[in-house]
C-alpha cells in the first residue's frame, strides 16, 4: 500500500471509530477491535496482545495500547506528551514500526485501558520523539501539540493551552467512560438507558483542585439532569435523595418539567453496584449546601 492509500485508510478507520463511539460512552471493546468493520465486510484488526499493533500491509504502527495497571511504565507529562515505553527487548521488533510512525508523521491511535477488555480510544495522536536511553517514545495527544516549539520545555502558554487540550482529549472523555461504565450506562436521576445522552457530571467542579477526576466524584447524568445541577435547579443530598429547586416546583409548564424535573422530586438516586465506585458522601454534602443557598 502507498503512502497516500495508508492517510487514507487511517482517516477511514478514525472515521468509523467516531461513529461506533459515538453510540457508546465512548468506549470499544477488545473484540469489537479485533474484528472492526472500517466498511460492511472489511474487517480489520485494530489491536493485538503486545500492546503496538503492527500491521504486515501498512508502513507504520496503528495502534498504541496504554494502561495503567500494565508492566510498563508509560506516564503523562508535562505539556500534553506521553512517555510511552519501548516493547521489552531490542529496541528494534516491534519498536521499529512505531519509530517509522515519527518519521513518517502517520496518525496513531492510541488504547486507554479502562478494565479488561474494555479501551477508551484517543485519536490521532503522533509519535514526535524517540528516547532512546530512557527507551521511550513521546507521544503528542493531539495534533496541535506537534508543534510547540519545544515540547519538553514549553512555555507558560503553551503549558496552559496543553492543559486544556489534554483535559478535553483525555482526562474528561476517560471519566465519562469510567463513571458511565460504574453506573451501569444509565442516568443516576431518571434511570435512561442511552449511552449517546449521558454524561459524567463532576460532583466537586474540574474547576476545583479537589476536582479530580475519580468515579467517586461523579455521577452519571442524562443531558437535562446535568444541566439541571449544575445550575442547581436539581440537587443531590448525602442520603442520596433528589431535590429540585423549590422556585421551579412552584412553575407551570409543560410536560417536560412535571416529568423530566418536577416528578424526580423525592426521588432516591441509584449506585454503582461496586461500593468502592458510590458517590462520595462529603463532597455531595458540599455541593448540596451550594444547592440550598442557592434554593
Amino acid at each position: 500500500m502507498d503512502l497516500e492509500g495508508e492517510e487514507s485508510l487511517r482517516q477511514a478507520i478514525m472515521e468509523r471509530l467516531r461513529e461506533v463511539t459515538a453510540d457508546t460512552a465512548g468506549e470499544i471493546t477488545w473484540n469489537a477491535l479485533s474484528t472492526f468493520e472500517v466498511a460492511p465486510n472489511q474487517p480489520r484488526r485494530l489491536i493485538n496482545q503486545s500492546g503496538i499493533w503492527n500491521p504486515t500491509d501498512l508502513s507504520a504502527t496503528l495502534t498504541i495500547i496504554s494502561s495503567p495497571y500494565g508492566p510498563y511504565a508509560d506516564e503523562e507529562v508535562e505539556g500534553g506528551l506521553l512517555r510511552y515505553d519501548y516493547r521489552a527487548g531490542s529496541t528494534a521488533g516491534q519498536n521499529t514500526k512505531l519509530r517509522r510512525a515519527m518519521e513518517l508523521q502517520l496518525p496513531v491511535i492510541l488504547l486507554r485501558k479502562i478494565k479488561p477488555g474494555v479501551f477508551l480510544p484517543v485519536f490521532p495522536v503522533y509519535v514526535i520523539g524517540d528516547d532512546p536511553k530512557r527507551r521511550q517514545f513521546l507521544v503528542a495527544l493531539d495534533e496541535s501539540l506537534r508543534f510547540l516549539s519545544n515540547p519538553l520545555s514549553p512555555t507558560d502558554a503553551e503549558r496552559r493551552y496543553a492543559a486544556r487540550v489534554v483535559q478535553q482529549r483525555l482526562h474528561q472523555p476517560e471519566f465519562r467512560v469510567r463513571v458511565i461504565n460504574a453506573y451501569a450506562s444509565r442516568c443516576t436521576v431518571c434511570s435512561l438507558r442511552h449511552p449517546n445522552l449521558l454524561d459524567a457530571a463532576h460532583i466537586t467542579s474540574d474547576r476545583e483542585e479537589a476536582g479530580v477526576p475519580v468515579v467517586p466524584n461523579g455521577l452519571s447524568l442524562c443531558k437535562i439532569h446535568h444541566a439541571a445541577y449544575d445550575r442547581d435547579i436539581l440537587g443531590i443530598s448525602p442520603d442520596l435523595e433528589v431535590h429540585i429547586n423549590p422556585r421551579v416546583l412552584a412553575e407551570e409548564d409543560g410536560p417536560m418539567l412535571q416529568h423530566g424535573l418536577k416528578d424526580m422530586h423525592g426521588r432516591r438516586i441509584s449506585t454503582p453496584r461496586k461500593r468502592a465506585d458510590h458517590p462520595d458522601r462529603d463532597r455531595l454534602d458540599a455541593r448540596f449546601r451550594r444547592f440550598l443557598d442557592s434554593a
